[in-house]
């Protein structure tokens, strides 16, 4: 598909005015619904702990939310054609609200564990669809800047969730009300999208599992850059504290790699989404169209990714070097999400885009759940090299599946 700067002919076009606050009711509505998500997934994990259920019993709990993402994504489309997209908006953000009211009034785990599942449903849903009408609805000269400020800022509310949670304490009564409150704020600055027009494909798009596939037959670099960003930012997240122990870290210090992973990733979104932007639009594109422009970036970042990889050997000799490789890791991987993000949002519109997006965030957390299964395993198999040759095979190969551009 080609550029469209402006929706094709015969498309429901939205007034500026109604796209700028869509899209400020839309980055508002997911502020503050995934700071209330991301204190009450630590806090109830707590609670189970302090309850008496067991580490495993904890683990498969927070695992039914992302079981629920999996779930819902490929049927992100289905839902958003039968319902129209600011009622599944609107229906995303209430589940979670919900749902948080149950945790707070029940203590039955069953019910917990149905919950979880359903919010986690309806976050897969809004993840998905929240992406896409950012995207569409961006300015068509400003796309890169729109999404790396959306990236950035869902980033912010990884840390800001868990400060609100520390500074309320985990075993406050306010603290679950909290993160209840914010879930509400979140569904009110939902209510406050303006009516979306009406998808231009709504009749004709492929849904549900069809349309993901013919997605991802249209676009397989999508789930290349998926799962290499999704690997090395998110997934590696999870462990680089075992890895820094590997090293003969501090505890203290190990933990604080993940720090530096999280900086990376939220200080480098919206830089490259503003040179996306830049080179896309330059005046003298050497390097081809907007496309191919996008293109070079993410080849920049994979290779980027798999040169800070290469340095995993004298890490172990010079433990500081840690800290930027862990920083290069977040930073690459999220940059790489951001211009997949940004390169279907300029070519693809309505229920299509919500395909691609779809088969983006499957790939994404693909790599998420596979990286710290794989990882822990290659650090306690062999620290010195296996570890090491997981991820640089894995960076190698997001190289060269980059190499050639897509149709």
């Amino acid at each position: 598909m080609s550029e469209h700067p402006l929706p094709a002919s015969g498309a429901a076009v939205a007034p500026p005015a109604h796209a700028r606050l869509g899209l400020v009711a839309i980055f508002g509505a997911t502020f503050f619904e995934l700071v209330g998500y991301f204190m009450l997934t630590p806090l109830l994990l707590l609670r189970l702990k302090d309850g008496g259920e067991s580490t495993a019993l904890a683990g498969v709990f927070a695992a039914s939310g992302w079981f629920g993402i999996f779930l819902m994504v490929p049927f992100a489309s289905a839902v958003t054609r039968a319902l129209g997209r600011r009622p599944t908006l609107w229906l995303s953000a209430l589940i979670p609200t919900l749902a948080t009211m149950g945790f707070a009034l029940s203590s039955w785990l069953s019910l917990w564990f149905g919950l979880k599942l359903v919010a986690g449903m309806a976050s897969g849903l809004r993840w998905v669809l929240a992406e896409a009408i950012v995207a569409e609805f961006a300015p068509p000269a400003q796309r890169g800047r729109y999404v790396g400020l959306f990236e950035t800022l869902v980033g912010v509310t990884f840390v800001v969730g868990p400060l609100l949670l520390a500074w309320v304490g985990p075993q406050s009564d306010a603290a679950i009300w909290l993160a209840f409150g914010c879930m509400a704020i979140g569904l009110g600055w939902s209510l406050l999208i303006p009516r979306v027009p009406p998808a231009a494909d709504a009749n004709e798009a492929r849904v549900g599992l069809g349309g993901v596939w013919h997605a991802l037959a249209a676009h397989p670099l999508i789930m290349t850059v998926g799962f290499v960003g999704g690997f090395f930012e998110s997934g590696l997240t999870a462990i680089l504290p075992l890895y820094g122990l590997a090293l003969g870290l501090g505890a203290v210090v190990a933990a604080l790699l993940v720090s530096a992973s999280g900086l990376g990733s939220a200080l480098m979104m919206l830089p490259a989404g503003v040179l996306a932007d830049r080179m896309a639009h330059h005046p003298r594109q050497r390097w081809g169209d907007a496309r191919a422009a996008r293109l070079t970036l993410m080849r920049g970042c994979a290779w980027v990714t798999l040169l800070g990889t290469l340095l995993i050997p004298f890490v172990a000799g010079t433990p500081w070097l840690a800290a930027p490789v862990a920083f290069v890791w977040g930073g690459a991987g999220g940059c790489l999400y951001t211009l997949a993000m940004i390169d279907i949002g300029s070519r693809e519109q309505g229920i299509t885009l919500v395909n691609s997006t779809a088969v983006l965030v499957m790939s994404y957390t693909l790599g998420g759940v596979l990286a710290p299964a794989l990882g822990a395993a290659a650090l306690q198999w062999s620290p010195a090299l296996g570890f090491p040759a997981l991820l640089v095979g894995v960076a190698a190969v997001g190289v060269w599946l980059l190499r050639r551009r897509e149709p």
